[in-house]
């Protein structure tokens, strides 16, 4: 009888590692689109990525993944064997709700609309995209109803990225959000201290050759393995995972202003990160990438924002960076600087957002997207809906829909559900933060002196190795023993911001 379970159990796990092969294949069609690929190859490439997709899918559905999946019986889910499974199940009941030729159409409609956001948003003209776009929401409504739910059809889509988290939790933590940040930035805005212009140290001439050798100085200190990774430049950075010995990231440059390469390269190396110190046991299984996007982004947020915006950073490689920037940053003081890059105002770019209004940017997305596909709003309206939100929510209307509705390449690439997990990232960041300095007090200090290792192998034992291997809610209670609360968030900003602005 162990026999042939052991059997039925390497079948499964070969044929699951010949389906991961297959997205790997199309993850990399998709990395090359975003990076490399002329122009005239768009229309290929959504075919290209849509056959692709389609056979990954069929195969994952087939009887035979269904009867392995049976004849494997149930295990212990605090196994490794038995985590896998429980992951192989989930997905297969989530995949086998969905239609093959749905999927196929998705990857081909989503593959053709994103080259088309690009050149709107080049252009600032929400009509380039908007037709695109008319035709992603449907397939994603269609994507729910297969999907099921008991409430909401944004929590079919939602749990794609958040495994069990549901739209009226969300609703419930941003509210919370809400309640304490709210009164923060009013008092900010209110504050009556000096008037410069607090984040002109970051605007000037910063070569892009100098801004790359000092990001990959920064990221190679975090820990980031560049035998296992490469960095190329993308209009919206990422990182992606084809295995443990290739985890890529991309980041974007400009030469007149610091921040976005500066701390995109930080963010994306936080996903990065996770992705390499993964249990190379894992790699082409269930178990082999993080466990949801919110952990995901916790740690993006953790080494762009609680490290990499940090005094103790910033006291190690300030000098460091006047020296590769002497004529930008040669009379900057570090203290100077350090307001520069932690200042509190609201701004209608999501990405260029500060800590605290970020989450703003984030709730007026959910709020769209589950309007969206409530039908509660439709395409040709989302542009003044945007705006409306945008004023109601950071007293700030964007001068165009490049500013505005086009700013993010995520609904061109079918990614209704994914916003919210930003934010739950944001909390996240602090309580596991939070927990690393309880178990290593000495973090701080070895921040301030650039050493990493500490950290890093912290969160690699207690959140990376894991993988999928513990469900989001499962893996945040073991690590800091109780579930996601934002009240750690919500401390950490006011203590920040607070002592920045003098507030009381």
């Amino acid at each position: 009888m162990k026999e042939k379970h052991e059997t039925a159990y390497e079948k499964l796990k070969d044929r699951l590692a010949t389906i991961s092969d297959l997205s790997s294949a199309n993850g990399l069609l998709f990395w090359d689109r975003q990076t490399y690929m002329p122009e005239g190859g768009v229309a290929g490439r959504a075919e290209q990525m849509a056959t692709l997709s389609r056979l990954a899918h069929e195969m994952f559905v087939d009887d035979g993944t269904g009867g392995l999946l049976d004849a494997v019986g149930e295990q212990d889910p605090s196994s490794e064997e038995g985590a896998m499974l429980r992951r192989a199940r989930r997905e297969y009941e989530r995949a086998t709700k969905l239609p093959s030729d749905l999927v196929a159409e998705i990857t081909r409609t989503t593959a053709l609309a994103e080259p088309a956001w690009v050149r709107a948003r080049e252009e600032a003209d929400w009509s380039l995209f908007a037709g695109h776009l008319e035709k992603i929401l449907p397939l994603k409504r269609e994507a729910a109803e297969h999907l099921g739910y008991e409430d909401h059809p944004y929590d079919a889509l939602l749990d794609g990225y958040e495994p069990g988290t549901k739209k009226a939790q969300l609703e419930k933590m941003f509210e919370e959000l809400k309640e304490g940040i709210a009164p923060l930035v009013r008092a900010v805005s209110e504050w009556e201290g000096d008037e410069e212009d607090r984040a002109a140290p970051l605007y000037g001439d910063f070569d892009e050759a100098e801004q790359e050798e000092f990001g990959k100085a920064v990221i190679s200190a975090f820990g980031y393995d560049w035998e296992r990774g490469r960095q190329d430049r993308s209009v919206h950075p990422f990182c992606i995972n084809f295995g443990p010995g290739d985890v890529r990231v991309t980041t974007r440059f400009e030469e007149g202003w610091l921040a976005p390469a500066l701390f995109g390269t930080m963010h994306e190396t936080g996903h990065a990160l996770y992705e390499q110190g993964i249990n190379p046991d894992y790699a082409r299984t269930p178990l082999g990438s993080g466990t949801s996007m919110g952990v995901h982004e916790s740690q993006s947020r953790l080494w762009e924002n609680l490290v990499g915006r940090s005094r103790p950073f910033w006291s190690r490689y300030y000098p460091k960076l006047q020296e590769a920037f002497p004529e930008a940053l040669g009379r900057v003081g570090s203290e100077a600087f350090y307001r520069a890059i932690n200042v509190l105002e609201p701004s209608p770019i999501r990405v260029e957002a500060d800590e605290a209004t970020y989450n703003l940017h984030i709730l007026l997305r959910f709020e769209l997207e589950v309007a969206l596909l409530e039908d509660a709003l439709s395409v040709t309206e989302l542009p003044n809906a945007w705006n409306a939100k945008m004023e109601e929510y950071l007293g700030v209307t964007p001068k165009n829909d490049a500013e505005g509705v086009l700013q993010d390449v995520h609904w061109s690439n079918g990614l209704f559900g994914y916003f919210p997990t930003y934010t739950i990232g944001n909390v996240l960041s602090v309580q596991f933060f939070d927990e690393a300095v309880k178990a290593h007090p000495e973090i701080p200090d070895q921040i301030k002196e650039g050493r990493f290792s500490t950290l890093h192998g912290w969160l690699r034992e207690n959140i990376y190795r894991h993988g999928s291997r513990y469900y989001p809610d499962e893996l945040v209670e073991k690590v800091t023993g109780r579930p996601l609360d934002p009240a750690p968030y919500l401390r950490y900003l006011k203590s920040k911001f607070g002592e920045l602005y003098g507030l009381s």
